[in-house]
């Protein structure tokens, strides 16, 4: 049943469905993570896993950066490896690794042996979100899942990866192969998605953190038709979609209209690519997030002044050049380094200008 509450208020849901917030919204990307010392300190007794899997630890870590930093929006706390780990893959998250496969895909057989995610096997996932929904009060709850690419790329290779090549290859060298795995990857985004609606978060975004490793051609061939059947499945759930990945500068037009049959859709950019470029590239009617690079919240407060001051800035002229809306966030995750309270006075600094 869906629970999904009403946030007029929200200036995250207003900037991210093309209406005029009362201020300029912001969250960032990683903002419950390794950056707070509130969340080491309930790390250093779970796994990442084991986490994840732990309905009140969601609850808990997914609200300290809302609590601390006074964000407009809060993320699930989970992992794009969840729903595989959920429907059966033998993986493992090592620390300053990241994901491990058991046996990674390389066959046709292998693809035929991955199963269905089934809504019960997430039950973890969406009572954490019952229990954020109530806690949340009027900050709405982004949920999230990796993008069928990302999700092959660690399934094929096994683990994290720098060229991909092994993934590229199955694509390019073994088509139907590839397309099996990504119409499976795709079922299994589609489910997980729809669980944590069913559960009440009020937006999504799907994470496709590899696709910037692709040529625009093969990213239209062998993934695009794939994220956009995520997308238009998911649209009948009426909240605002957001299609990120890192390194997109040339795919953001192919990402936008992945995410375009949304009512309510957003392209995020990361920060080797301006917002007014961006908003130039995707297709009308389509919000942006971004754009801050990460690094710059480690150079001191003055610098990142400046910095969120410039990304306010090229947020209000690409929305003059067109894009539907500009919600504040990094190009990418909050780096572990990163001192709290620098992300605090960025948040409390755009909700100024």
């Amino acid at each position: 049943m869906n629970t999904r509450r009403e946030l007029p208020e929200s200036p995250y849901l207003a900037a991210a469905s093309g209406r005029a917030p009362h201020r300029v919204p912001v969250w960032f990307m990683r903002q419950a993570g390794r950056s707070l010392p509130e969340y080491r300190a309930l790390r250093a007794q779970h796994r990442m896993l084991e986490a994840c899997f732990d309905p009140e630890l969601v609850c808990e870590i997914t609200l300290q950066p809302v609590r601390r930093h006074g964000v407009d929006a809060a993320i699930l706390f989970s992992d794009i490896v969840v729903p595989l780990k959920a429907s059966g893959v033998g993986l493992d998250i090592v620390p300053d690794v990241g994901p491990v496969i058991e046996h990674p895909i390389r066959t046709i057989t292998d693809v035929q042996a991955l199963k269905p995610l089934e809504p019960q096997q997430v039950s973890p996932v969406t009572e954490a979100v019952s229990l954020l929904v109530s806690a949340l009060g009027e900050v709405p709850l982004i949920g999230f899942a990796g993008a069928p690419f990302t999700l092959a790329s660690y399934l094929v290779e096994g683990g994290p990866s720098r060229h991909h090549d092994r993934t590229k290859a199955m694509m390019l060298g073994e088509p139907e192969t590839w397309h099996a795995l990504m119409t499976a990857l795709t079922d299994l985004t589609i489910a997980f998605l729809q669980a944590q609606v069913d559960a009440g978060v009020d937006a999504l975004q799907v994470f496709d953190s590899w696709a910037g490793t692709l040529s625009l051609a093969d990213y239209r061939s062998y993934v695009l038709p794939h994220s956009a059947r995520v997308f238009a499945t998911m649209t009948a759930a009426g909240v605002p979609m957001t299609h990120f990945g890192v390194g997109t500068a040339e795919l953001l037009g192919a990402m936008s209209e992945a995410v375009e049959p949304a009512t309510a859709s957003v392209v995020g950019v990361d920060w080797r690519t301006s917002l007014v470029d961006a908003a130039a590239r995707v297709k009308p009617g389509t919000a942006l997030q971004g754009n801050l690079d990460p690094v710059v919240l480690l150079a001191g407060w003055p610098v990142a002044e400046a910095a969120v001051r410039r990304v306010v800035e090229d947020g209000r002229q690409a929305v003059a050049a067109g894009a539907a809306g500009h919600v504040f966030n990094l190009g990418h995750g909050v780096l572990p380094a990163t001192d709290p309270g620098i992300i605090t006075e960025a948040v409390e600094l755009v909700h100024t200008l």
